[in-house]
């Protein structure tokens, strides 16, 4: 991404969704629009089998299928300092460039400095496979993907995925799709 691409995500996120994008608290800013899918059956969190890893990745698709991810992409990761104090992206998040700096203080909820990374990508198995499965075993952290234009946001974590879709509505009919997939925690989560 070019510098002046970045500059351009960061007016368009400000002017959609406001404060920083930290993946788990925007389903209580946008509480109206969110929902969470369970990666796995009976709100399995881990895979312990191929067979496993391959119906989270399959729901992961679905999902993102559905809120029109054919088009390009953002993947947004955070991404912490090493020993040495470098913040590196991981090498399962190809063509990550420095976005959003995250210190620690009242608004962040790391105790360390911190460091959003975000790429532009398609829709492409080859790409996000290594990426969800890394999230799904909880190797990468507070992923955030979303199309070019923002109207929907993906949070994909370990163990399902948090959706904040475009309307109320679009939030009921991907409920209504995928209902086994949900909790049964009153709360959603």
């Amino acid at each position: 991404m070019t510098e002046d691409e970045v500059e351009s995500l960061t007016t368009a996120w400000r002017t959609r969704w406001g404060r920083s994008p930290i993946a788990y608290q925007l389903r209580g800013r946008h509480a109206d629009r969110w929902v969470r899918f369970h990666s796995l059956p009976e709100s399995k969190r881990y895979a312990d089998t191929e067979d496993e890893y391959e119906i989270i990745l399959d729901r992961h698709h679905r999902v993102l299928a559905e809120l029109g991810a054919e088009e390009g992409l953002y993947v947004i990761a955070v991404y912490f300092e090493d020993e040495e104090g470098r913040i590196s992206p991981d090498p399962r998040h190809p063509g990550a460039v420095p976005w959003l700096a995250i210190e620690p203080g009242d608004d962040s909820p790391f105790e360390d400095a911190a460091r959003l990374y975000v790429s532009m990508t398609s829709f492409d198995r080859r790409i996000l496979d290594p990426l969800l499965r890394g999230v799904a075993d909880d190797e990468i952290g507070y992923a955030i993907i979303a199309p070019l234009d923002l109207r929907w946001l993906y949070h994909p974590y370990d163990g399902g995925a948090d959706v904040i879709t475009p309307t109320a509505r679009d939030r009921d009919v991907l409920k209504n799709r995928h209902a086994d997939w949900l909790s049964t925690h009153p709360a959603g989560l």
